[in-house]
């Protein structure tokens, strides 16, 4: 059965999200690729969010991944749509800021792309939580949405369900 996704549940589950981050005292940060930024504008819409967002880094292109400590490698070895590549965003993002959660995400939306063909398939998207304990990996497979915005607002929905598993542990 297709998952819908609604932007006003996103938003507010990023508020809660955001304000148990808050409440707890858990810093994050995120490196990422096919969302653009919309993870880390999601957390920081909500007041008192510097406290706790501690920078983020959008890595459109394979060359960004790189030069935030993405193994070259990795990306060689795996593609840059692997969930190797999606813990190593994770946990290169919770390094270099010294965040206690790093979320890294890449994937294809709506398209194939042509920077990296071979490995591009629409809707599949890896993304990964790393804390200094441990690093996990989600693999999402998401039905064709109607725009490039309402798969960002789905891969969100996925991460923050994840988020509040992790902060609950």
């Amino acid at each position: 059965m297709q998952r819908t996704y609604s932007e006003k549940k996103v938003r507010d589950d990023y508020r809660r999200l955001t304000l148990m981050l808050i409440e707890k005292n858990i810093s994050i940060t995120t490196m990422e690729s096919c969302t653009s930024g919309q993870l880390a504008s999601l957390i920081s819409d909500t007041e008192g969010a510097s406290g706790i967002m501690k920078g983020a880094f959008v890595t459109y292109s394979n060359e960004a991944k790189i030069k935030q400590g993405v193994p070259e490698e990795t990306i060689d070895k795996y593609s840059v749509y692997s969930k190797e590549t999606a813990c190593a965003m994770a946990e290169a993002c919770r390094k270099t800021y010294n965040a206690d959660i790093g979320v890294g995400v890449t994937g294809s939306m709506g398209n194939v792309d042509p920077a990296n063909a071979a490995a591009s398939i629409p809707g599949q998207v890896w993304f990964a939580l790393s804390t200094k304990d441990k690093t996990l990996d989600f693999y999402l497979e998401l039905e064709p949405q109607p725009s490039r915005f309402e798969y960002k607002i789905a891969v969100a929905q996925e991460i923050a369900d994840e988020l509040f598993k992790l902060i609950a542990e």
